[in-house]
């Protein structure tokens, strides 16, 4: 099945994801981005196929396969989308601004992502205490340290232009309402540059094409809250 408007090479790409899988989400908003054509292949992950078993070693998703090459890892992944399909650039020019844009991916995917877990798998009332506190010292973090240094007058993390930053932060956005429901969260209001970020990206086509409901994440992560540790929504 093809999923963007127009082929860039003559190789079809082939990607195996997981709809409800955040990481996979990741690369499907970089192809929507880059308007890169490719062929989609659904993985269920408690019944893995053998061609995704042999494209992804680690038998995670996203994996894709182009040209000859099996890639995983979202961050390497779209690292190479970048390079093979440069248009429109999803990293800055500019050694420096790349490197940062570098380390706030490198903090998604270790400050952020653990917080959010951290929350949503909390098995007592202490551990969903510790959890929200984890997750909102990390979006304070964001609010403090990253939007208000790097965005400038621009609406997504670097400025004016979306980036392989924005990818990769958003997906844990789009199910952070969910979250909210089953564990008694919400983004603090004073974090005013992260809320007009979340719906700066929100609006793009892209995002908007492959955006799931809350209620698809809320049906889905309730497996993880057990019911001595649920807040009202």
């Amino acid at each position: 099945m093809a999923h963007a408007i127009k082929e860039n090479r003559m190789t079809k790409l082939r990607l195996y994801s997981a709809k409800a899988c955040p990481f996979a989400h990741r690369t499907r908003l970089v192809l929507q981005e880059k308007a890169i054509d490719f062929e989609l292949t659904e993985v269920d992950l408690q019944n893995k196929p053998r061609a995704f078993v042999d494209a992804s070693l680690y038998g995670k998703v996203p994996a894709i396969e182009h040209e000859g090459h099996r890639i995983w890892e979202s961050a390497i992944i779209n690292e190479y989308l970048e390079e093979v399909f440069p248009e429109p650039r999803l990293l800055p020019r500019e050694p420096g601004r790349r490197a940062l844009a570098r380390i706030w991916i490198d903090y998604a995917n270790t400050r952020l992502v653990p917080a959010f877990t951290q929350l949503l798998r909390a098995e007592t009332r202490d551990q969903e205490a510790a959890g929200r506190k984890a997750l909102g010292d990390v979006l304070a973090f964001i609010e403090r340290e990253a939007l208000a240094r790097s965005s400038g007058q621009g609406p997504y993390w670097l400025g004016a232009e979306v980036s392989l930053v924005d990818v990769s932060f958003y997906p844990w956005f789009e199910r952070l309402p969910a979250v909210g429901r089953l564990r008694d969260f919400s983004i603090p209001a004073e974090l005013t540059r992260l809320r007009a970020w979340i719906e700066a990206v929100q609006a793009r086509p892209a995002v908007r094409a492959i955006q799931n409901p809350v209620e698809f994440y809320v049906e889905r992560f309730a497996k993880f809250v057990k019911p001595a540790a649920t807040t009202a929504a």
